[in-house]
């Protein structure tokens, strides 16, 4: 290991590089939320523009002198998660102009109808236009998923489930909240409509 190589650097310029990689990880997180917007309607066009400058921020920063081993390795993750994004939202765009996704039509519009913050209320089933409003909650918040839509959707079903059986409420409220800065997401039992 060359540790010469990494203490080389300028502190300015190491400083700079790891403000890019923390900046080039929300991008990331962002680029996701934008392609599961896209596919369920909210978007009318898929994010290629955003999707192209990450890809060339992170050729630029593949190029750059004097990284250090740590950088290299956490560039390498990053630039894996972009590739596998990559992946899947092509095979998603390709299995939906071949007609083989027959994917949700949410519109933002419905999507907007639910107040993240006031929450979402669940019984036997999870509205998929209120679960897509907590995503886009979470995601503005930067604590957005590290799954898709769908499994969000999934995920909050089985929290509802599991919360009911225990509690034995009737419903389960999801809400978002925001404390030191995070948005985190919340659950709390509903036994009755008063609450």
């Amino acid at each position: 290991m060359n540790v010469e190589t990494a203490s080389s650097a300028p502190p300015g310029a190491v400083q700079n590089l790891q403000r890019n990689l923390d900046r080039l990880e929300v991008d990331l997180r962002k680029l996701q939320i934008e392609f599961e917007r896209f596919f369920n309607g909210a978007l009318p066009l898929p994010p290629t523009e955003f999707r192209q400058s990450i890809q060339d921020r992170i050729q630029r920063m593949r190029e750059a002198k004097g990284l250090s081993y740590e950088d290299r390795f956490r560039l390498g993750g990053l630039e894996a998660r972009f590739s596998s994004y990559g992946e899947l939202f092509n095979r998603r765009l390709r299995d939906r102009e071949e007609g083989r996704s027959s994917g949700p039509s949410v519109t933002a519009q419905r999507a907007s109808a639910y107040n993240p913050e006031e929450g979402i209320l669940v019984a036997d089933q999870v509205d998929p236009h209120a679960a897509e409003a907590l995503y886009i909650g979470l995601a503005q918040g930067g604590g957005a998923p590290r799954f898709d839509l769908h499994a969000f959707g999934q995920y909050l079903q089985r929290q509802a489930n599991s919360i009911r059986e225990k509690t034995r409420c009737e419903k389960v409220r999801f809400r978002l909240e925001t404390s030191d800065g995070k948005v985190r997401l919340k659950a709390r039992p509903i036994r009755d409509d008063k609450e």
